[in-house]
C-alpha cells in the first residue's frame, strides 16, 4: 500500500474527537507490520514500539493525531437534527454533505436558505451555529429512531488529486501526518536504531489534546515529536504566517520547542538535502507538543509540521511531496539518534 492509498483509506474513516475507533482501527492494521508491538489504550490512543535490543535505550515518540473535527447531535426539529460543533466554524457549513454516524450511518445536508428568500442584510451576515440544521430526510418520528442524541457527524468522505501531486479531501489534519509516520517505520525498516521507537496516533487533539498527554505519561519518552500540519500558502493569505506547499515540512523554533531538536532537525534536512520550512512559535505551537513536553519529569519537544490549504474544512489539502518529505527527515533523525552525545 503506498503513500496515497493509505491516505485514502485513513481520510475515509469517520473520526470526531471522541469516537475515533474506526479510524484508530484502520490505522493499526497498517501499523502492525511495521513495529514489534502495537496497542490501544484506555483513551483509544493506537501506539506501537519498535524496540532497538539495546540495554537502557532511550525512547523518542513521534506523535500524529488521528481525530477529526466534526459535529454531535443534540436534538431534533420535524425531522431535521440540531448539533454542536466540535472544532468546527459555522461558516463552513452551510450546504455541506455530511455522513452521520448512526448505525447504519446517514447522509445528511446541512440546510440552508437560498438567495432569493435573504434580505440584503442577512446575505452579510455569517450564520450562527444554533440557527443551522441537518436534513436526512426523514420524519420526526425515524429522526428520533435512527439518530440518538449525542452521534457524532463528519464531512462526506471525499478525495481527489489537484494536479500532479496535491491531495485533497477531509480529515488531512492530521491524518497526512499519521501517514508521514508510517512512511517513516517503513523507512527504518533493516535499519539499526540506537533509541526505542515509539510511534502515537493520538485522540481527541481538537479537543484539548487529552490522548497525547496521557500516552506520553504512559511511555515516559526522553523525546518526543509532535507532526502536526500547518497553515499553507494561498494567495490571500499573509506570507509571514504561511508555507509554501511543495516546500518541505516545517520545524517549529521557539519557547515550547527544545532548541537542539530544532536544530538537529534543520542540520539533518541540510545535510540529506530535504527541503525545509523554519516556524516561528512564539508561544503555544498548537500542537500536541504543547502538553507533551510537560509530562511528568519533563520531555524534550519538537514540532514538526506538513503545510495545509482551508484547515478544518472538507476539502483539506496537501503536497504528496510534503509528506514524503517529512518521512526522510523523521527517519534520518531518529536513525541518528544516540550517535553521538548531543541529546
Amino acid at each position: 500500500m503506498d503513500t496515497e492509498q493509505r491516505l485514502e483509506r485513513l481520510c475515509a474513516a469517520g473520526g470526531p474527537s471522541g469516537f475515533e475507533r474506526p479510524v484508530v482501527m484502520a490505522a493499526q492494521e497498517m501499523l502492525e507490520p511495521l513495529m514489534d508491538e502495537t496497542w490501544i489504550d484506555r483513551l483509544g490512543n493506537l501506539a506501537g514500539v519498535r524496540r532497538c535490543g539495546k540495554p537502557g535505550a532511550k525512547k523518542l515518540l513521534l506523535d500524529a493525531h488521528l481525530d477529526e473535527v466534526g459535529l454531535t447531535v443534540t436534538g431534533m426539529e420535524q425531522g431535521f437534527l440540531r448539533f454542536a460543533a466540535i472544532g468546527v466554524d459555522a461558516r463552513m457549513l452551510p450546504d455541506r454533505e455530511v455522513t452521520v454516524l448512526a448505525d447504519p450511518p446517514l447522509r445528511g445536508v446541512v440546510a440552508c436558505l437560498p438567495p432569493h428568500v435573504l434580505s440584503a442584510e442577512e446575505r452579510e451576515k455569517a450564520p450562527k451555529l444554533e440557527e443551522l440544521l441537518i436534513d436526512v430526510g426523514l420524519s420526526r418520528e425515524e429522526a428520533e429512531r435512527r439518530v440518538p442524541v449525542g452521534t457524532p457527524v463528519v464531512y462526506r468522505a471525499n478525495f481527489l488529486r489537484l494536479g500532479e501531486r496535491q491531495l485533497c479531501g477531509k480529515a488531512m489534519d492530521d491524518r497526512a501526518c499519521f501517514t508521514a509516520l508510517l512512511r517513516t517505520a517503513e523507512l527504518l525498516q533493516g535499519r539499526e536504531l540506537d533509541v526505542d521507537l515509539y510511534i502515537l496516533g493520538s485522540t481527541r487533539e481538537e479537543a484539548g489534546g487529552m490522548g497525547a498527554r496521557v500516552a506520553a505519561q504512559a511511555v515516559e519518552p526522553d523525546f518526543c515529536v509532535a507532526v502536526d500540519v500547518t497553515f499553507g500558502r494561498t494567495p490571500d493569505t499573509p506570507k509571514d504566517e504561511t508555507y509554501v506547499m511543495g516546500g518541505g515540512p516545517t520545524v517549529g523554533i521557539g519557547p515550547n520547542c527544545t532548541r537542539w531538536m530544532a536544530r538537529r532537525l534543520l542540520d539533518t534536512a541540510e545535510l540529506e538535502g530535504i527541503c525545509v520550512q523554519k516556524e516561528v512559535m512564539e508561544g503555544s505551537s498548537g500542537t500536541n507538543g504543547w502538553t507533551m513536553q510537560i509530562c511528568n519529569e519533563g520531555v524534550a519537544t519538537a514540532v514538526v509540521g506538513i503545510p495545509l490549504k482551508y484547515m478544518h474544512t472538507p476539502v483539506e489539502t496537501v503536497d504528496q511531496n510534503d509528506i514524503e518529505d517529512t518521512a526522510r527527515l523523521l527517519a534520518t533523525f531518529a536513525a541518528g539518534l544516540g550517535k553521538e552525545g548531543a541529546q
